[in-house]
């Protein structure tokens, strides 16, 4: 590609929050037309924050952005958007109360004669923009109305009506199955042919070497290297990501078993019999063990995170028992849960985990404030001596205590959670999509952390998409499907092609 080809260029970009987090230094990064090119590096690398700087969210303070070889300074995402660069995020941020076809014409809406919004126009005009990315659906209908998938594909849409030159892809992937993936990647390579230049942030290693030509790695908020996709081995790009040798982590990750649960003598802690929850799961049967890591696995909608819900007594149960060592409970709420020594880290940690504008020690001791009550408050300095315990227990970067966690990377966000839960001492812990858009530096920690925990005793239920993380993760396996358990699986039995057969209706050999 010739330098005639750049499309957008950051130059020596740096941002700073604060005396303490400089989140960008000295970066850089170009694009060019008719590419998709992937943005990677572990949390906390500076994605984001390049990202925020491109589309206006946040101000440099020193560099230089070009767009088609002039000079930009993008001070709101509309400037931005005015210029021709479009983002649409993992949690769309459209208007879900509103229908696909306003979502799309918003702020550019067609008039008629009388000078009012023309609605037979819009509709029209958004069915038929929708058509070109072979997307058929009711545009009159709220966007909440449909998937995450179809919210994503309206949101690009918009963007490519818009004249959207550069369009920023913030991990579009991490919600969707393998079908609705591959049907955002014919619509990014169809944009790709018509010459917009696609920048596409994701931590699927695989999807980047299936879809993008070039690759930007950033490390520490530092730029790392450009390279052509075809050209770099994913064992390097793992390394140069992570900034250390990738063998040792690698094998770590890949031949690690998870321990037997038998030396903790086979107690169960947490049962449900016969249990059914409205609208969820159904006579549903389940034993965990104190020592043993159980998966769940099955597609979305086969009840894994609903049963959580359901341990967690977020939902109650209309029918059958729980039982917390052999003694029959009440789960009213998820007060009761903690009071029984279980806790809960939610698979979505930006709506249901973090408080973003309380600080680190803030998040950690919430959960313990409210199991310990309303009468004793925990003291300022028995909080920052417990989140600082924790900080270097989980090895949360972070300059300290009082930081925002809001200005965390992802995967630190992660960790604080799981502190906030291990701060009550639980004997049950419930960890939904844990890694879930983190780095694979902080995913082997995380997994480890997991792992150690059940060598202590205690019983950990992991729910995860990922199939080789629950192989390396789990002792034992129990598959989902429809609101029921459909198979079982332990020890020597537990391979992705048993997992796979059961989830597609087959049983286990």
């Amino acid at each position: 590609m010739s330098a005639g080809n750049q499309l957008l260029t950051a130059k020596n970009i740096t941002k700073a929050f604060g005396k303490a987090v400089i989140a960008l230094s000295d970066v850089r990064f170009e694009l060019h037309r008719g590419e998709i090119h992937a943005l990677l590096g572990e949390n906390g690398a500076g994605k984001s924050t390049l990202i925020k700087v491109l589309t206006g969210v946040e101000i440099k303070d020193q560099g230089i952005i070009e767009l088609e070889g002039r000079q930009i300074n993008p001070r709101s995402t509309q400037e931005a958007q005015n210029e021709g660069i479009s983002t649409v995020y993992q949690e769309v941020n459209l208007c879900p109360n509103l229908s696909v076809a306003e979502n799309i014409y918003i702020g550019r809406e067609p008039k008629n004669r009388f000078g009012t919004i023309n609605w037979k126009k819009i509709n029209a005009d958004a069915s038929k923009l929708l058509e070109k990315f072979d997307l058929h659906i009711n545009v009159t209908k709220n966007l909440d109305h449909y998937s995450v998938a179809i919210q994503q594909m309206v949101a690009i849409a918009r963007a490519s009506d818009i004249e959207a030159k550069v369009l920023i892809l913030d991990e579009p992937t991490s919600s969707l199955s393998s079908a609705e993936v591959e049907k955002l990647f014919q619509i990014m390579k169809k944009l790709r042919e018509e010459g917009m230049g696609i920048i596409f942030v994701t931590h699927f290693l695989d999807q980047v070497y299936e879809v993008t030509d070039r690759i930007t790695v950033l490390r520490n908020g530092t730029y790392v290297g450009t390279y052509l996709t075809r050209d770099l081995p994913k064992v390097e790009l793992v390394g140069k990501m992570i900034g250390k040798d990738y063998a040792g982590l690698k094998e770590s990750m890949s031949t690690r078993q998870p321990e037997d649960a038998e030396h903790h003598g086979n107690e169960i802690f947490i049962q449900l019999v016969n249990a059914s929850s409205p609208g969820t799961i159904k006579d549903f049967g389940l034993k965990v063990k104190k020592g043993e890591v159980l998966g769940f696995s099955g597609l979305l909608g086969s009840g894994r995170s609903e049963t959580a819900r359901v341990l967690f007594g977020i939902d109650p149960i209309s029918e059958g028992e729980i039982k917390v060592k052999n003694n029959t409970i009440q789960l009213h709420s998820p007060l009761d849960a903690i009071r029984n020594g279980i806790a809960f880290c939610p698979e979505n940690r930006k709506t249901e985990g973090i408080i973003g504008e309380l600080s680190i020690w803030e998040n950690i001791i919430l959960a313990l404030q409210v199991k310990k009550g309303l009468f004793y408050k925990i003291s300022r300095k028995e909080a920052e001596e417990l989140a600082m315990d924790y900080i270097e227990k989980l090895q949360i970067k972070t300059p300290g205590t009082g930081q925002l966690i809001k200005n965390l990377s992802g995967g630190n966000q992660q960790k604080v959670i799981l502190a906030r839960w291990l701060a009550t001492e639980p004997d049950f812990l419930m960890l939904d999509e844990p890694t879930r858009g983190i780095d694979i530096g902080t995913k082997a920690e995380i997994q480890k952390i997991v792992m150690e925990l059940a060598g202590r005793g205690m019983a950990v239920l992991f729910i995860s998409s990922e199939i080789d993380e629950m192989l390396r993760c789990c002792t034992r396996m129990v598959i989902l499907r429809d609101m029921k358990q459909v198979g079982e699986l332990k020890g020597k039995e537990i391979s992705e092609e048993a997992i796979m057969r059961i989830m597609a209706g087959g049983e286990a050999s």
